[in-house]
């Protein structure tokens, strides 16, 4: 009786051995090849191949958000402003998990999402005085406008620093620090 666990323990112990020795090969190899780039490390959509997390915009001024990837979800809150910007954190079918500038989290359906660019001034500053839009991308340059901290802004463009947004009485550019929408360092064209 005492041989039974005996010669299971000991051809247990070979097994392992082979295990560890796979794991040490493989982290050796990542070793040597090096970490990937983020763009190689970002995952992909399964229903559009796109990257996932990412920007979009919300295209309707009602659009539900739900619970789940389905209409047969409760409605967990109803945003009431077109263009404003969320983070689609998964996909499933016809439905995008978004995240919204204050945590918030569901599902929609992606017809209601728009590509188009937006971002938030300084939402996480709610009572900070307004901030400068520069002509030009730098600290230096001529103010043309002030934005309010939860303002939404069209981006045009950014360059990993700073983005150009537009809106219909203002065109200049801001820190990307200063914006919920766009990735620290992201280029947007």
């Amino acid at each position: 009786m005492a041989n039974g666990p005996l010669s299971i323990f000991s051809l247990a112990i070979p097994r392992m051995r082979r295990v560890r020795a796979l794991a040490a090969g493989f982290l050796g190899a990542f070793l040597i090849l090096g970490p990937q780039t983020a763009e190689a490390q970002q995952a992909v959509g399964p229903a559009t191949g796109l990257p996932v997390p990412r920007y979009v915009s919300l295209k309707s001024d009602h659009v539900n958000l739900r619970e789940g990837p389905s209409k047969d979800h409760a409605t967990k809150w109803i945003y009431q402003r077109a263009g404003l910007p969320v983070e689609i954190t998964a996909e499933y079918e016809t439905w995008r998990r978004i995240r919204d500038s204050e945590g918030s989290e569901g599902w929609v359906l992606h017809s209601l999402l728009s590509g188009k660019r937006s971002a938030l001034i300084a939402p996480w500053k709610k009572d900070a005085p307004p901030f400068p839009l520069r002509a030009e991308p730098q600290e230096s340059s001529n103010i043309v406008a002030k934005l309010a901290p939860g303002v939404i802004a069209s981006v045009k463009k950014c360059d990993g620093s700073w983005c150009r947004l537009k809106g219909d009485r203002y065109d200049g550019y801001m820190s990307q620090t200063l914006l919920w929408g766009v990735y620290p360092g992201e280029k947007v064209e």
